[in-house]
């Protein structure tokens, strides 16, 4: 399937425009736009604009309550409890890490745990929103259920994200992936492209090899069994007991602290109740931070100057990549699946807006 490229301004006008015909505010809009083209302009099509559908979906199902509001139900100086009520996960997200930010400012560590929530976007966001502020930020999630774990052939964790952000030059460190080989986002780019899905990545509900990423979808929907296999893959020969590890590392920052739905227990019919988890840590605790600073940056380009393997001419520190693909796309556009804009034009001539005067006329 073809992909048009789209430049960041006018999607970001038209992302703005469809989610306060959702029913946002013009902040809260701005806000969940933030998080979908962070993810687009870094080169992650799964959690980009193509999740919007996913939001408009969960609106008119029910499962996103827009007349929710957060409530704090446990605060401490260095850490809390935000139960969402239904809510959009942006927001509540964007409100925790910036509380998370201004305990660590004030007492050094903030610590953030929230329950009956729904999908945030990229971990990588709020991580960077601390890193930002001179911290050193950590985001994790839980999500519908979507990894089997090691030896198992039914999901009973999400994709379960961990997200490290912090402050070095000339690049901050970035890290954000999920504790399963792929996302389920990734799987729907697949199943929209109509392409087999790589080995290695999911199996189907008898527990062998899948490759039939529309089967592989439906199976997580209707909890038929099968699902994303953890990173490492399929047995702990090559480390996949690992990745189901840290698949449960995510779980109890999420949804155990918080006394919120495991992931197993979140996506069922109307339900979401997906926790996540916010951290933010001033390096003030350990020293001076601009020394830490820069003896982290030392390290790092030790990394990228360090011996390449033969045939490689370059190593890359997390978040390389994102801050040059960033620049890449600003200047040239991103690329949009075909299948997407068209999801996008349904929303839109629901909601009487004109597509085409944001993004131009496309040969789709």
């Amino acid at each position: 399937m073809a992909y048009v490229s789209i430049q960041y301004e006018a999607m970001k006008k038209l992302s703005n425009h469809v989610f306060s015909k959702l029913g946002f505010t013009d902040d809260e809009s701005k806000i969940i736009t933030d998080v979908l083209l962070m993810s687009d302009m870094y080169g992650i099509e799964s959690h980009g604009v193509q999740r919007m559908v996913r939001y408009y979906n969960s609106i008119k199902n029910g499962r996103i309550h827009m007349d929710s509001k957060w409530e704090i139900v446990h605060e401490t100086p260095i850490s809390a409890v935000i139960d969402n009520n239904h809510g959009t996960g942006q927001l509540v997200g964007h409100f925790a890490m910036n509380k998370a930010i201004e305990m660590a400012k004030k007492n050094g560590v903030g610590l953030i745990s929230v329950r009956n929530s729904n999908h945030y976007g990229i971990a990588g966001y709020y991580a960077k929103l601390a890193c930002d502020e001179g911290l050193i930020g950590i985001s994790t999630t839980n999500s519908e259920a979507i990894m089997v774990p090691t030896n198992g052939r039914v999901a009973m964790l999400g994709s379960n994200p961990i997200a490290i952000a912090m402050p070095a030059k000339p690049y901050d460190f970035f890290f954000d992936a999920s504790t399963t080989v792929v996302t389920r986002g990734k799987v729907e780019v697949y199943n929209k492209k109509g392409e087999p899905l790589p080995e290695g990545w999911t199996i189907n509900a008898a527990g062998q090899a899948g490759s039939d990423a529309q089967d592989i979808l439906k199976n997580i929907d209707e909890k038929n069994g099968g699902g994303i296999l953890p990173l490492g893959g399929a047995t702990e020969k090559l480390g996949g007991h690992k990745g189901y590890g840290y698949g449960m590392i995510a779980e109890i920052l999420s949804s155990i602290l918080s006394q919120g739905l495991t992931s197993n227990h979140t996506h069922i019919g109307a339900l979401g109740g997906t926790c996540h988890s916010f951290i933010a840590i001033n390096p003030n605790l350990f020293g001076d931070p601009e020394a830490i600073k820069a003896h982290f940056s030392t390290y790092l380009e030790e990394l990228r100057q360090s011996p390449k393997a033969e045939g490689q001419t370059r190593i890359y520190t997390h978040g390389e990549k994102e801050v040059e693909a960033y620049a890449l796309r600003l200047k040239e556009g991103f690329p949009v699946n075909e299948n997407t804009i068209k999801e996008m034009k349904v929303i839109c001539d629901e909601y009487g807006i004109d597509m085409e005067s944001y993004l131009g006329k496309l040969d789709i």
